[in-house]
């Protein structure tokens, strides 16, 4: 594949990339710039990447590591807030169904920032992103069965935390 197949591709992904940085760093800033990082590092790595092998998954795994790194270089790891923009939330707030739709969002926001990071990782890779539970354990560095009771605890703390 030529470098320009994979920045397409690459291009494509784009939506799920920074859903996946606000999964790591919460704040719109810090995920925005988590996603260049980790898209410089991939373009400068483009000749480590697999063909036949889930994009995807190699660049959750690149992000993770930049965010791993930026944590350290800041040395405030256990820090990361979500941030509300309460103008955003008012004006999305138009009718009933959309102000229980920002509602639920906020919940499940809320209650994935309560979450360990390693389980929020799981939750996000598998639930969130769909990658197989063998992508999800290779993108964290985990085997699968340390991934598998991840996302179990990580499933019971949601349900115990949403469901009344």
């Amino acid at each position: 594949m030529s470098v320009d197949e994979l920045r397409h591709r690459i291009a494509e992904l784009l939506p799920q990339l920074r859903r996946f940085a606000r999964t790591l760093a919460w704040q719109r800033e810090d995920a925005d710039d988590l996603v260049q990082v980790a898209l410089e590092r991939a373009l400068k790595a483009a000749d480590q990447w697999q063909p036949g092998t889930r994009l995807d998954a190699w660049l959750y795994r690149i992000m993770k590591n930049a965010w791993i790194d930026e944590l350290r270089s800041r040395g405030r790891q256990g820090e990361v807030m979500v941030n509300v923009d309460a103008e955003e939330v008012i004006e999305r707030v138009g009718t009933n169904e959309e102000a229980n739709a920002v509602v639920t969002r906020l919940s499940v926001q809320a209650a994935m920032e309560r979450l360990p990071e390693e389980q929020r990782l799981a939750v996000s890779l598998v639930l969130v992103e769909g990658l197989s539970y063998k992508e999800a354990a290779d993108t964290l560095g985990v085997p699968v069965g340390t991934l598998t009771s991840r996302l179990a605890r990580g499933r019971e703390a949601l349900q115990a935390m949403l469901v009344p």
